[in-house]
């Protein structure tokens, strides 16, 4: 098998580090305008392609390009990069990272357009590295790239990535590299690293990820990192973590993390990394937050949750995965024991940390009677204050895919929909749609409008908006974007002619015709959202010292009219002036400069606000009357139309839903900005 032959006279060296997506239903490449959720293995690449670089091991006067591509935020211009490839003295190298069995068809496709322009081009990731690290010979779509003359890289590739740069750049890369037996050391590695422009792409800036160290000690049979990554995990060095936080904040304004670690505290420097996160708070003024992955018996660990929170902890991730023994035991998860669970929760809970489930829907023992139960015990006994739930999926690289492929069951031949969201093979208690209706409802049940009131009502006060934000971000995902929220991010964009093969590219009229569809969707969904969020604020807000004293004015009128439902709007705004007033005089009477003119004046503009009272609980009777509203103009009776009640309910209406959005994007700003005003 031959490889491009290289120059000596390389004067530039582009290197392009692209993180592919995956295919929607209809074809189309998944892409947003904003994302969410950074890719931890392009900041590592980029970390490691710099740390090449600045050493000058490939040549002192060599330049370099090195650009991150994160398809899911950034579109992928193939034909720019081939164009730019055929400059003289220029070397290009696409390097297809951290790619997921969901993602391989499109980074296939990717591959393939890249190797028509004659570029060099590797592919790694979980896909690749577990399937050579289970399967007994590669399997054909692997195949197919390397006869394509594609370079595949099987393990992590710290220490080793200088030597395939070099080969590339010499024009001797070679088919397979594969280092999954000698998994490297970390301690000494280079860190990852920042990227301003990426870091732009995505709702929170200020927000990045960091692995401080990698493996996992357990044995479950659908995992693929404890067959990808080892079972004996290996360490960053926790002073260069720390300093690397440091940078970060001062350099880059990141003030927020999610340790990727799939076991956190296993990490056996977990408690030096917060010891020295609690001391970068206490003694430089670097405030950072942060979530992790943890297991089921993190909770007692000595100090764990305590400096943790300590720390900046805000959110733990915890693989529940089942509440049904049967299962644990079948996916070899027995280190959950169903009978700590309620401890666990409330112990986080206990701390203001913020719990986030994940749970895995299709074990052997589920059935679609059995999960529904399954999902009340977790909302009504459990209680995390978020949740994700998945679909059993017998990824390649896992124990429960070796299995099945060497007792030949039937797997589905199509990688896209190996996405965690999708069946992909029988299940013995339940038919897939049954499996997939089981899956939905729990989506629908665990964020509903009830449960989400439940968790807001208990949250730690100051996760309140935290929690909220998140709920925002998972219903956008699961109603408005119709997709995972792990993969999902906000505005979805779509590119005409980057379809999957096999599906026609549209003529330019029927495809605007279906993204005029799509922006009718949102049209018709986000007024929903915003409108089922705000409800959602109304019941679980906290209520204010003027808001309990109206409260008190009403309770003195005539029990007869004191129902809020059957008072005049002059009665609710008497009780209202009358509690401010109250207010307003009962100020200390303190020197004007240290009580602010704006205090008493907003008091004295509230009470004679007409759409000050505040005292709405619920959205319901003004849905009902703007119903009632609807029916009556669609059957022509406009003059049953209550006119005093539109304009009072509309103002009302608008009146609320700017308090709301103002505090929400108040808050909002705030977390964005963390680092600032920390400091100020």
């Amino acid at each position: 098998m031959t490889r491009d032959s290289g120059s000596l006279s390389v004067r530039r060296l582009a290197i392009y580090l692209i993180k592919p997506s995956k295919y929607d239903e209809q074809g189309y490449v998944i892409r947003y305008w904003k994302g969410v959720l950074p890719s931890n293995t392009l900041t590592c690449l980029y970390g490691l392609t710099e740390d090449v670089r600045q050493r000058g091991v490939l040549g002192s006067r060599l330049h370099w390009q090195i650009k991150l591509i994160d398809e899911t935020v950034q579109r992928v211009d193939v034909s720019g990069i081939l164009r730019r490839s055929r400059r003289r003295d220029t070397k290009t190298i696409v390097c297809l990272v951290g790619v997921q069995s969901n993602q391989f068809a499109r980074a296939n496709d990717l591959a393939m357009e890249f190797r028509k322009g004659k570029i060099d081009v590797l592919i790694g990731g979980f896909h690749v590295s577990g399937s050579l690290a289970m399967l007994p010979e590669l399997p054909s779509e692997i195949k197919a790239l390397l006869d394509a003359g594609v370079s595949v890289v099987a393990g992590e590739i710290e220490g080793r990535w200088e030597a395939i740069l070099r080969d590339a750049v010499d024009g001797k890369l070679n088919p397979i590299y594969n280092f999954l037996r000698e998994p490297p050391a970390l301690q000494a590695a280079p860190l990852p690293r920042i990227s301003k422009p990426y870091a732009k792409r995505f709702v929170s800036p200020n927000f990045s990820t960091l692995d401080c160290g990698r493996g996992c000690p357990f044995n479950c049979s659908f995992c693929t990192v404890i067959n990808v990554q080892g079972r004996v995990m290996r360490f960053r060095d926790v002073e260069r973590l720390l300093q690397a936080i440091r940078e970060n904040y001062h350099h880059h304004r990141i003030g927020s993390y999610f340790f990727t670690d799939d076991n956190f505290c296993r990490n056996k420097y977990w408690e030096a990394i917060l010891d020295g996160l609690i001391r970068l708070r206490q003694q430089e003024g670097i405030h950072i937050g942060f979530m992790v992955q943890a297991d089921t018996q993190s909770y007692k660990l000595p100090r764990f949750i305590e400096k943790a929170k300590a720390a900046g902890c805000s959110q733990v991730f915890i693989g529940l995965e089942s509440l049904n023994p049967k299962n644990l035991e079948a996916a070899g998860k027995r280190q959950n024991k169903l009978e700590n669970f309620r401890a666990l929760f409330e112990a986080y809970r206990q701390a203001g940390i913020n719990t986030h489930a994940a749970y895995i829907i299709g074990f052997p023992f589920d059935t679609l009677s059995s999960v529904r139960q399954d999902i009340d015990q977790l909302i009504e006994d459990l209680g995390p204050e978020q949740a994700s739930f998945f679909m059993l999926t017998p990824l390649p690289g896992s124990q429960d895919h070796s299995v099945l492929v060497r007792q030949g069951v039937e797997l589905d031949a199509d990688l896209n929909r190996y996405d965690s969201f999708h069946a992909t093979t029988r299940h013995p208690k339940m038919s897939r749609e049954e499996w997939t209706q089981a899956y939905n409802e729990a989506w629908k049940r665990f964020y509903s409008l009830k449960n989400m009131k439940r968790i807001l009502w208990r949250v730690n006060p100051e996760n309140y908006w935290a929690v909220f934000a998140n709920f925002i971000w998972y219903k956008n995902s699961w109603e408005v974007e119709q997709g995972h929220p792990m993969i999902h991010g906000f505005v979805r964009l779509k590119a005409r002619k980057e379809r999957r093969p096999g599906f026609p590219i549209e003529s330019p009229w029927r495809y605007l015709k279906h993204r005029l569809c799509d922006f009718w969707r949102y049209a018709r969904l986000w007024p929903r959202l915003a409108l089922e969020m705000e409800e959602v604020w109304l019941q679980t807000r906290k209520r204010s010292v003027l808001e309990q004293r109206v409260v008190e004015e009403l309770q003195r009128l005539p029990s007869s009219v004191r129902g809020w439902r059957r008072m005049r709007v002059s009665e609710i705004q008497h009780a209202y002036q009358q509690a401010v007033g109250v207010l307003y005089r009962n100020m200390p009477h303190v020197p004007p400069l240290s009580n602010p003119i704006p205090s008493r004046l907003l008091l004295w503009l509230k009470r004679w606000n007409p759409c000050s009272h505040s005292l709405t609980w619920t959205r319901r009777s003004m849905q009902r009357f703007w119903k009632q509203s609807l029916i009556h103009l669609r059957q022509g009776r406009i003059h049953y139309l209550d006119i005093t009640g539109v304009v009072f309910n509309g103002i009302q209406e608008l009146s609320i839903f700017i308090t709301f959005a103002s505090l929400f994007f108040s808050r909002l700003l705030i977390r964005l900005f963390a680092r600032t005003v920390a400091r100020v």
